[in-house]
């Protein structure tokens, strides 16, 4: 087929299936255990009566620093913090999956930058939420599958944009109560990584294929952000805390 003529689809070894199997439990550990960390932040925070939004972004202000590294731990409502909770597992578990040596730093970049960029660009409000974050790992996920030539990878392509797809418009200022601003940078941001990691990335083979194989085509093969949409993102136009 001329549209799929090149993608390669690599070997798959019983080697490679021992190694995919420990992948999938290291990837599983990690984004449960994200998942689990927000959840066990939310239920602190609501039982001994505390608001951590104070925490989030708060853009040009010395201040809202802070919040680059604290806002997407932090959510307004066990709503709000549901909608997050499937994507941000899936999507984590994915790029841990089928990126495993690239995977941390792709993870805290996206994390990073979204939160910096919201700092530097964002409106006057709080920011917070992990939607930065779900928007970045989306983006990066369906670019990077698309410029790899590997079927594995082009598959989740199309699966993030087929589940996800509707996160699309969340990156526009529809609603004012929402911070659209989240989701516009973490996914620049997330496209931005995956053609910086696209370019970068030296080749390097693996079991089973030739050495003059591209990395993108066989390294990536055994590599390792609501249910609800963004719309998780609601802001209490009250208290100025723009939701992520």
């Amino acid at each position: 087929m001329p549209l799929l003529s090149r993608y390669s689809q690599a070997d798959y070894s019983q080697e490679q299936y021992d190694i995919d199997k420990r992948i999938v439990k290291h990837s599983l550990f990690i984004s449960g255990s994200l998942v689990v960390l927000l959840w066990l932040i939310k239920l602190f925070e609501s039982e001994y009566g505390l608001d951590f939004s104070k925490w989030g972004i708060f853009p040009l202000v010395l201040k809202g620093l802070r919040g680059i590294i604290f806002s997407p731990l932090i959510h307004t409502s066990f709503e709000h913090l549901a909608a997050n909770t499937i994507p941000l597992f899936v999507l984590t578990f994915s790029l841990f999956f089928f990126y495993r040596k690239s995977a941390y730093a792709i993870f805290v970049l996206i994390y990073l930058l979204s939160g910096c960029f919201v700092w530097l660009f964002g409106r006057e409000a709080l920011h917070i939420g992990a939607s930065g974050i779900i928007y970045g790992l989306a983006a990066f996920l369906f670019l990077k599958g698309i410029l790899s030539y590997n079927v594995r990878l082009l598959t989740i392509s199309l699966i993030v944009a087929l589940i996800y797809g509707y996160m699309f418009w969340g990156i526009f200022p529809v609603k004012p109560e929402i911070s659209w601003e989240s989701h516009l940078w973490g996914g620049i941001s997330g496209f931005g990584l995956a053609l910086l990691y696209h370019k970068s990335i030296t080749p390097e083979p693996t079991a089973g294929e030739d050495n003059d194989e591209n990395e993108d085509n066989d390294s990536e093969n055994i590599e390792e952000e609501d249910t609800e949409p963004p719309p998780a993102k609601e802001t209490n136009e009250n208290s100025g805390t723009a939701l992520l």
